[in-house]
């Protein structure tokens, strides 16, 4: 039997930039801060035709606009970036968020645009991620460090001030058997994307079983899980163009994966996550322009949140 939800938690994240202004996007992350919303969440992308923040710009706003709210990236393509700046980037966010960030790490989506428009080596991606993890750990812990890898070399590299979290959460993102080990040896939790929930539990148990042989188990509610809604319907002509940008983006069925109807078909959704052995969400609008992104966020706010709270309670409010 899976053990029972200990602490599920509800963000939210954007695929792209639905807002014309900048004072609508602060109507929305405030009406996220104030709602009760878990965290918010951005994609990590370089190079787009359609508007896109970058994320670690992002990050560094959310943690002077808000209070409460946590944040992170979905996930950050680590084979792009150099860790030492990365390392000092977010050391920064977190200390200046009083703690509240939550870096998530990966190789990326392979269908990314920037693997073709800004021809870095695809074929040692892996490799260079699972160095720059090694290495951004060790400039966690605020020592000097020197570090002789394959891709990067380090001489008594330091960054101070260091993350005010004293262990750091390390999230993995990927469904690949490389992926997986790397949760195993690196990650202190584990991200999905675009799996169902009858894709997320093996891959949620083979990860525990890694995480098992590796000697360092992940807590049981540091998996998560990742899903598109709407309240409306399915035949929504404007969903089209939403559907044809995910498939694009993913190579999956939208249909298998969008959670399109009323706060029950949502929970519905969440429940089969969860009993999958997700307990972490990233939902994200499915909207067209920031009105509707607002609509669709105050409804899910309204109508879903307390029923979510009301069915998987964090534990010493079950009374």
């Amino acid at each position: 039997m899976r053990p029972a939800p200990q602490r599920v938690a509800i963000g939210l994240g954007l695929a792209d930039y639905p807002f014309a202004t900048a004072s609508e996007f602060w109507r929305w992350v405030d009406l996220c801060e104030h709602g009760g919303i878990d965290s918010l969440w951005q994609t990590d992308r370089i190079v787009s035709a359609t508007p896109i923040l970058e994320s670690v710009t992002t990050m560094a706003a959310l943690a002077g606009r808000t209070r409460r709210l946590k944040f992170g990236v979905n996930v950050i393509s680590l084979a792009m970036r150099d860790p030492v700046l990365l390392a000092k980037q977010i050391a920064t966010i977190d200390v200046l968020s009083e703690g509240r960030l939550l870096p998530a790490y990966g190789i990326g989506s392979p269908r990314a645009p920037e693997w073709q428009a800004l021809n870095p080596n695809t074929t040692t991606r892996g490799r260079v991620t699972d160095e720059a993890l090694e290495i951004l750990a060790l400039l966690f812990t605020g020592e000097p460090v020197t570090y002789e890898g394959k891709h990067f070399q380090l001489q008594a590299a330091q960054i101070a001030p260091k993350p005010v979290q004293g262990n750091l959460p390390l999230w993995i993102g990927g469904n690949s058997e490389a992926a997986i080990r790397r949760t195993a040896k690196y990650g202190t939790g584990w991200q999905a994307g675009a799996e169902t929930p009858a894709q997320l539990a093996p891959l949620i148990q083979s990860i525990r079983d890694a995480s098992a042989e590796a000697g360092r188990p992940i807590d049981e509610d540091h998996y998560g899980a990742a899903f598109p809604f709407r309240f409306g319907s399915p035949d929504d002509p404007s969903l089209a163009r939403l559907k044809s940008a995910y498939a694009k983006r993913t190579g999956q069925d939208p249909d298998d994966h969008f959670a399109i109807g009323t706060a029950d078909t949502i929970l519905a959704r969440l429940a089969a996550y969860i009993e999958a052995g997700a307990q972490k969400f990233i939902l994200r609008p499915l909207a067209t322009g920031g009105e509707d992104t607002l609509h669709q966020t105050r409804l899910l706010i309204e109508q879903v949140l307390p029923e979510a709270s009301r069915r998987w309670p964090k534990p010493g409010r079950a009374a």
